[in-house]
């Protein structure tokens, strides 16, 4: 990633969440998406700079199957969403990150596609990792159809009627993506071509963009579909309904180490937010406009559990206590109470302590949301310049500090108990991502990841008693090279507070949903539908605005998705 470390060395003194407590797994695994989250911020640089969708190819026939192009302009770079739709039978329709076919697949491209390079594309995209790709190919995807909802919804619009609004509520999107690569992955280009391209060299920028096109997309084909079945009764969708279609993707353990392998980047992300908190939270008194907001974000939030219904039986308990919560609580934003209290947002804070983690962390996303774009200017500094190099100058007392003044809460994890060390982090040689063993049980033990950064910190600590402290890093390392990578981890660090997950990533509590959860909510995504603790499925860009909507003028409001 590459960008501004954030700095809030201009800030007032603000009284941050300790990390001891943000950086939980069981916290994280409670997050919600903010107006920090990465698709927020893409659409608010969309509505900024006006940028208008055009679909410059539309090459489908009857049954949706063909090729499609969307280009919009962004920063002065134009970019161009080339999009393939082909037959798939049922038993080749997976969500494995190891299919070889898809209903659909895609490839966000750098400038405007001729017709050379879409054949080019036409070769390669519905190939995905098969494919070769080049300088100007950004980011590669594809999609399935949530199959009975799409065929629900072309259905209806070809007998000229709306489709049903529970069943929307229950699904939220015609394509589900399995896969959304970017950054160099399979010969794409490097994201250093982004750097410094206004609008896309923030986090994730570039993928969001691709998902964002793909619900247009997705909103294009099946009202070609429906028309292609009934020309004479076929309506499109109604305005709020294609609203509320976004995109669902199914996400694994593939993703979860992201967050344990890019320190100083998740520090950054969650900085921004807890800042953000923050700078709320310091706020002497809110006006009667902001009463309003927080009123009017409180009902929404409210909506959005009511509508929010999963079938893992752990997660549905937390939603049941989180309505429940959330009900009592609204008489606690009265607005006369609120108007005379001095440090309300605080004061509503420090109540919610009482409450479960997830009313907490939706509080918190709540009053991030309430002040608007007052703290938007923290999502410049998300990204990261790199995560930290190596300084063998150091002496070994300095180090030694750092390790106790970051680390003490890896040092105290008893290692010794067989609970501690009961899992086991590796890649699969079938699937080629990482994944998650039972110590003991599973072969796989001798090609574990470096994901035991509590166990790495313990035995370093245990070597370092062994050395005098004037020594220095470059020193102790000739004699324990086996330390090199925690090392250069706790010099990174020094300076971020939030780059660890203060938890034992090997030990038999760690739930690797909690680290989805975190990262897809910094995403921006909802409606999580955990399907074990190991992978969930989620909607992307529900209620916000489509191309046609930002064109028209429309802005950033969409936090919490809401069926009308």
């Amino acid at each position: 990633m590459t960008g501004p470390a954030l700095d809030v060395t201009t800030e007032p003194a603000l009284a941050l969440r300790s990390p001891d407590v943000v950086m939980r797994l069981r916290r994280m695994g409670a997050s919600f998406p903010t107006r920090l989250s990465f698709l927020r911020s893409l659409i608010r640089h969309l509505a900024a700079s006006g940028a208008a969708v055009h679909r410059g190819v539309w090459r489908m026939d009857d049954e949706g199957f063909g090729e499609a192009v969307y280009t919009l302009q962004l920063g002065g770079h134009d970019y161009s969403l080339v999009a393939f739709s082909c037959p798939l039978s049922d038993d080749q329709r997976s969500d494995r990150v190891i299919a070889e076919a898809w209903d659909t697949s895609y490839l966000l491209y750098d400038g405007i596609p001729d017709a050379a390079e879409i054949g080019r594309l036409r070769a390669n995209a519905p190939r995905q990792e098969a494919g070769r790709f080049g300088p100007r190919d950004l980011v590669l995807s594809r999609a399935n159809k949530s199959v009975r909802f799409f065929e629900h919804v072309a259905d209806s619009l070809a007998h000229g009627r709306q489709p049903d609004r529970a069943r929307l509520g229950e699904v939220g999107y015609l394509l589900r993506t399995t896969a959304v690569y970017g950054n160099g992955k399979f010969g794409i280009a490097d994201r250093c071509v982004l750097v410094g391209r206004g609008g896309l060299d923030g986090p994730f920028q570039a993928e969001m963009l691709t998902v964002w096109l793909i619900r247009e997309f997705s909103h294009d084909l099946v009202e070609h579909v429906a028309r292609c079945r009934a020309p004479e009764t076929a309506v499109p969708l109604a305005p709020d309904l294609r609203r509320h279609i976004g995109v669902g993707n199914s996400t694994g353990l593939g993703m979860a180490p992201f967050l344990a392998n890019h320190p100083v980047l998740l520090n950054n992300w969650v900085l921004a937010r807890e800042t953000a908190l923050a700078r709320v939270r310091s706020k002497p008194h809110l006006d009667a406009a902001a009463l309003n907001r927080l009123a009017d974000l409180w009902r929404q939030a409210a909506r959005h559990l009511d509508q929010w219904s999963v079938e893992d039986g752990a997660l549905a308990a937390r939603i049941v206590r989180l309505r429940a919560e959330w009900a009592e609580a609204v008489a606690w934003i009265d607005p006369a109470r609120l108007l005379a209290t001095a440090f309300p947002v605080a004061a509503l804070l420090d109540r919610g302590q009482f409450l479960s983690v997830d009313f907490q962390e939706l509080l918190a996303a709540l009053l991030i949301e309430m002040a608007g774009p007052e703290n938007d200017d923290l999502a410049g500094g998300m990204a990261a310049v790199r995560e930290g190099v190596l300084r063998p100058g150091m002496d070994l007392a300095a180090l030694r500090a750092l390790l106790h003044e970051h680390y003490g809460w890896a040092l105290a994890i008893v290692f010794r108990e067989p609970a501690e060390t009961a899992q086991f982090w590796y890649v699969s040689q079938e699937k080629l991502e990482p994944r998650l063993g039972r110590r003991g049980a599973e072969p796989g033990a001798e090609l574990e990841l470096p994901l035991d950064i509590a166990r790495q910190a313990q035995r370093l600590a245990a070597d370092l008693a062994e050395v005098p402290e004037t020594g220095t890093v470059a020193a102790f390392l000739a004699r324990f090279p086996r330390h090199r990578h925690m090392v250069r981890r706790i010099q990174a660090t020094a300076g971020a507070p939030y780059a660890e997950i203060r938890d034992n990533l090997l030990s038999d509590r760690c739930l690797p949903i909690d680290m989805l959860r975190c990262k897809l909510a910094f995403f921006g995504a909802s409606k999580f539908d955990p399907r074990s603790d190991r992978w969930t499925r989620i909607t992307l860009f529900q209620g916000a605005p489509t191309a046609g909507e930002i064109t028209a003028g429309e802005t950033d409001d969409c936090w919490l998705p809401v069926l009308p």
